[in-house]
């Protein structure tokens, strides 16, 4: 079971590393993701079927996500739409488009297909361990690459600049650069990791389902909000990290509400209920957490 709970939390990790970049660097809510993660799904199965090679796959998947964040960029900048509104008429305009490369499909099956996570259980097993260790190897690697790759970017002055559009975009205006532009490219980066997580997840699931975007966007709002909870920085590097623990910690919530909800009379059909309060409760002690609630010492009662 803890197995599972990282591995997932280090896939999804990366998909909330994307809401990250939007709904805290940017100040942007994105809906996209919703329609963005099933895109890198059913990218990735479609390549699989036609024998691509899983790596490039994964390319194009990041393409594909970067593609549908640009989308909601030209029609939040361009036509002066809300940024809400934007994401989430992208994010239903892809559902049409996901159904058309799945063929018309709700869901794809990749069970007589070789994917990256078969190849890899099988060299584990080959090299004495466990197919589910070999899997969990790699994803662990893959993160790691991905955090030190995000860490850098933000380090660049590029980044530096994106990192301060969600908070001073007047200072961006002031220094020559193009707000829209900065913003349109952070968006992609975003919908690209979330491209990959949905790549990822397809592999790992064994198949591209039309509908697995639903509550992404919560999903990794929840992650990111929990990982707030567990850190406390103003380091990217730090900021980054405890994303990925979010999600670790978040999938370990939903399991211990899927395994012991009974005891209060919960089931899985109460599991979108409990993110909701998750995240409620979340926002109400962040909000009060340094007042009402937790008053500082010395303070008056």
């Amino acid at each position: 079971m803890i197995h599972g709970i990282i591995v997932e939390g280090l896939v999804f990790g990366i998909m909330a590393l994307g809401v990250f970049i939007t709904f805290r660097v940017l100040d942007f809510a994105d809906m996209t993701v919703d329609g963005s993660f099933p895109l890198g799904s059913a990218v990735m199965s479609v390549l699989l079927i036609a024998g691509v090679n899983p790596f490039i796959a994964i390319l194009v998947a990041f393409l594909a996500g970067a593609a549908a964040g640009a989308i909601t960029a030209v029609i939040h900048s361009k036509l002066k739409i809300p940024g809400l509104l934007a994401g989430i008429l992208t994010m239903t305009m892809l559902y049409s488009i996901n159904l058309r490369i799945l063929s018309n499909r709700a869901n794809v099956s990749l069970l007589r297909v070789d994917t990256l996570f078969k190849n890899i259980g099988e060299l584990a097993v080959s090299l004495g361990f466990t197919a589910d260790w070999g899997i969990l190897a790699f994803l662990a690697l893959a993160v790691t690459i991905i955090l030190l790759l995000i860490n850098l970017f933000f380090h660049t002055d590029f980044g530096i600049t994106l990192g301060a559009l969600g908070s001073n975009p007047q200072m961006i205006t002031s220094q020559g650069m193009n707000p829209e532009i900065v913003k349109l490219i952070g968006i992609c980066v975003a919908n690209g990791l979330v491209g990959i997580a949905g790549a990822l997840v397809c592999m790992y699931q064994g198949f591209a389902d039309v509908n697995s975007g639903t509550g992404t966007a919560i999903a990794g709002l929840a992650s990111i909000m929990i990982g707030e909870f567990l850190v406390r920085s103003n380091r990217i590097e730090v900021l980054t990290i405890r994303v990925i623990l979010g999600s670790i910690m978040y999938r370990a919530l939903m399991v211990a509400g899927r395994q012991y909800g009974y005891l209060i009379h919960l089931t899985a059909n109460d599991l979108k209920l409990i993110t909701g309060v998750l995240i409620i409760g979340c926002l109400v002690v962040s909000k009060y957490g340094k007042g009402r609630l937790f008053p500082a010492k010395g303070a008056s009662k």
